[in-house]
């Protein structure tokens, strides 16, 4: 792990890269996609990392370390409940990234729909088995 350039805090955007549009994992995600991000790391990188979203707050969202191996930036899995724990628990942090460029209201990431991120999560979790089990 490495410092991101910018903190991101709330639904931003992915967009994926060439490698990430041809990649038949993500054929279902549509680019740009708007995801859960509560983060000021991102992934390193390997000899062997191929990159396959970003989003303007952080060059390496969705990272391919190998065949069965990545890593994701981004939090597809957060929920409704998830967001209110981590809003509860992060109220100094919240506070002092306000206004910062991307960074949503606790308004905001209350009111938002989780449910389509986790749908596409587990579609790409689905294939990752289809593909484990070829």
């Amino acid at each position: 792990m490495c410092q991101s350039p910018e903190k991101e805090i709330g639904h931003y955007p992915i967009t994926l890269t060439e490698a990430g549009q041809q990649h038949p994992l993500f054929s279902h995600f549509g680019s740009p996609l708007t995801v859960g991000h509560w983060h000021n790391d991102m992934p390193g990188l390997t000899d062997q990392a191929t990159i396959l979203a970003t989003s303007e707050g952080c060059p390496r969202q969705i990272v391919q370390y190998g065949n069965f191996v990545y890593g994701f930036q981004c939090h597809m899995e957060f929920t409704a409940d998830a967001i209110e724990g981590l809003i509860q628990h992060s109220e100094q942090e919240l506070a002092e990234a306000k206004g910062k460029r991307f960074i949503r209201s606790v308004e905001e990431m209350r009111a938002w729909d989780y449910q389509q991120i986790n749908e596409k999560l587990w579609q790409f979790l689905d294939k990752l088995v289809e593909k484990r089990n070829d």
